[in-house]
């Protein structure tokens, strides 16, 4: 969970650090057009992957054309009124972390930056015994750089099995998501994304089934989350 996020950050790093050094302006002219660039790129595969006709690569198109979207919008976070959103403090997102019922719950951490781009997050862990759930909500403020990563694993019908486990599309609550289950370490991980914005994730090590990560996040207030400004 924590290395996909990373790797969505580095993404937007990258996107950063292409414009080079010169002024403000060329600076942005530089990110948006690498944006499109990588947009172009990832709708050039998706068609490639439809004119295949693999097993699910249908499916993978869908993912990959959603993922173009996402970074052809991307150069900067705009609202439904394309105005630009400041991520909320972390502070309120620490709130959200319920109690759950036979777990110790620790204490919540959390950090908001601006660089590469604006975003907030909140991190707790709760312990039982050896086991182990790692919670984070994160506040994309509409950046749609951070999400484009996980817009394969949203598409309707998109599943990855193999000997260990699987991973695949899933309702979490009412809202889009993502599971992924290791049946040798009884590990895996829940997603969701709420309101097109955050990102709400629940990990586990050492669990009894996915089922108690999905309880994590159904005991998380998401309608309080998704009206979150």
């Amino acid at each position: 969970m924590r290395a996909t996020w990373y790797a969505a950050l580095a993404v937007a790093l990258f996107a950063s650090a292409a414009c080079g050094k010169s002024e403000e302006q060329k600076q942005s002219e530089a990110a948006a057009q690498q944006v499109k660039e990588a947009a172009a790129k990832f709708d050039e595969a998706a068609k490639e992957a439809a004119k295949q006709g693999e097993a699910g690569g249908a499916e993978i198109a869908k993912g990959l054309e959603a993922m173009a979207k996402g970074l052809a919008n991307a150069a900067s976070a705009v609202d439904a009124n394309g105005k630009p959103v400041d991520p909320v403090n972390f502070r309120a997102l620490q709130a959200l972390f319920p109690d759950l019922p036979g777990w110790k719950k620790g204490k919540p951490t959390g950090e908001k930056a601006t660089a590469p781009v604006a975003f907030s997050q909140a991190e707790v862990r709760y312990t039982r015994g050896d086991s182990r759930i790692e919670m984070k909500i994160v506040d994309s403020g509409f950046h749609q750089l951070l999400l484009a990563p996980y817009m394969m694993f949203l598409t309707s019908g998109y599943e990855r099995e193999t000997e260990n486990g699987y991973e695949k599309s899933a309702k979490v609550g009412n809202e889009p998501g993502w599971e992924k289950w290791n049946t040798a370490s009884k590990s895996g991980e829940v997603n969701a994304v709420v309101g097109k914005r955050f990102l709400v994730q629940a990990e586990g090590r050492a669990v009894d089934d996915i089922k108690v990560l999905h309880d994590a996040i159904g005991k998380t207030d998401l309608v309080k989350l998704a009206a979150m400004k």
